[in-house]
């Protein structure tokens, strides 16, 4: 019996857990030699360890047995189809949902900080070999949504390397969430690659890591003993970490929507993913806040067809946290804006999400809770459900 059941259920935030040398075979050999191992070990300490040990008990029976008795319980390397693209299918047939949109786990932060290096033809052609290893990754199942990635560094490589993605067969396209080294990302030099993300009918996607360094280090200097996060490290979200996670976000989509991209591309998608949905209904206040203050004194503003808040409802989707209270961000955003998400295999998506959220759902009417499990994520992904 799988996980999910009872209605159709399509899972925007799911992840491959990369090994170490995950991306190396995927690289052009010029750039192939200035690849370092990706860094894995933003999990529980030494868990890395067991990689090659999962590795070689995955044709025990009895193991298997387990592995798939417990889909929703083992995270990380553990979990069933986490880095074999073999056990995948299995792994989503155990889960039940009818697609998973599937994210890398450690790559993001690589291929960022590259991004924000000097040299592009390094940063560019590490997204290339992000995007044939996640394609590959995600080749035996159509119901594997695989994300490419695409920098912001250089608009015409940009361009290049959106239509490449799109042509090898990526459905969506992951670009920073935090504002480029040189421009802004609502620049006429990107249009191209809205354009063809428009075309093609696939969404463009914002993913937690995707902001660049969430905050200054100095806010955790305080005097007072490390706090570890619930992996058992200090490396990734704590309590103050986590009020900062919407920032890079918020600002990059209210400048999208500002500058008009969102009224000149109006079929173009954008999804929102694992940076929480609690911000959202006061950030769609304070939009429509800007609008009104300073339409008088700014053309682009006075351009614009719609309230910003109706571009969100009509073009930005956003997976809430299952700890946020995902009833009451549905009321006040309006039922076109959130979807489900599982976060598998990963800890924060906890070992029962669907009961998460259904907790904080009272008060929801049907047609609404269709719209959060299902056709929200439709309406996000257009043609690459097709």
């Amino acid at each position: 019996m799988p996980y999910a059941e009872g209605r159709v259920i399509h899972d925007a935030d799911s992840h491959l857990v990369e090994t170490p040398d995950f991306l190396v075979p995927f690289a052009d050999p010029a750039i192939r030699a200035q690849m370092k191992p990706l860094y894995v070990s933003t999990v529980k300490p030494g868990e890395e360890n067991s990689i090659e040990a999962i590795r070689a008990r995955r044709d025990d029976p009895d193991e298997r047995a387990a592995a798939e008795d417990e889909i929703m319980l083992r995270k990380n390397w553990r979990a069933l189809g986490s880095f074999m693209k073999e056990d995948r299918s299995r792994a989503l047939d155990l889960l039940g949902f009818a697609s998973q949109l599937v994210f890398n786990t450690f790559a993001t932060d690589y291929l960022l900080r590259a991004e924000l290096g000097d040299d592009l033809d390094f940063a560019y052609g590490l997204a290339r070999a992000h995007n044939r290893a996640m394609i590959d990754f995600c080749a035996p199942d159509r119901r594997l949504l695989a994300v490419g990635y695409v920098p912001f560094a250089d608009f015409e490589r940009s361009r290049a390397l959106a239509g490449e993605a799109i042509a090898m067969g990526a459905h969506a396209l992951l670009v920073p969430s935090a504002c480029p080294r040189r421009h802004s990302p609502s620049h006429v030099g990107l249009f191209p690659v809205w354009a063809q993300a428009e075309e093609a009918g696939i969404p463009i996607v914002f993913h937690v890591g995707g902001g660049g360094r969430l905050l200054d280090p100095m806010y955790f200097e305080n005097g007072l003993p490390p706090v570890a996060d619930f992996h058992g490290g200090a490396e990734n979200f704590r309590s103050v970490d986590y009020m900062a996670i919407p920032f890079p976000p918020m600002q990059t989509l209210a400048t999208l929507i500002i500058d008009g991209v969102l009224d000149r591309f109006p079929r173009l998608m954008i999804g929102v993913i694992e940076q929480g949905a609690i911000w959202v209904p006061g950030w769609m206040r304070q939009l429509d806040a800007a609008h009104a203050a300073f339409a008088k004194h700014e053309e682009r503003l006075r351009r614009l067809r719609l309230r910003p808040s109706e571009y969100v409802r009509r073009q930005i989707r956003v997976t809430p946290y299952p700890t946020e209270p995902v009833g009451w961000i549905i009321e006040q955003t309006g039922h076109e804006v959130c979807l489900f998400s599982s976060d598998y295999p990963h800890v924060e998506g906890g070992r029962n999400p669907i009961r998460r959220f259904e907790q904080t759902l009272d008060g929801i009417d049907e047609p609404a809770k269709q719209r959060f499990y299902c056709d929200n994520f439709v309406e996000l992904m257009g043609s690459a459900l097709a």
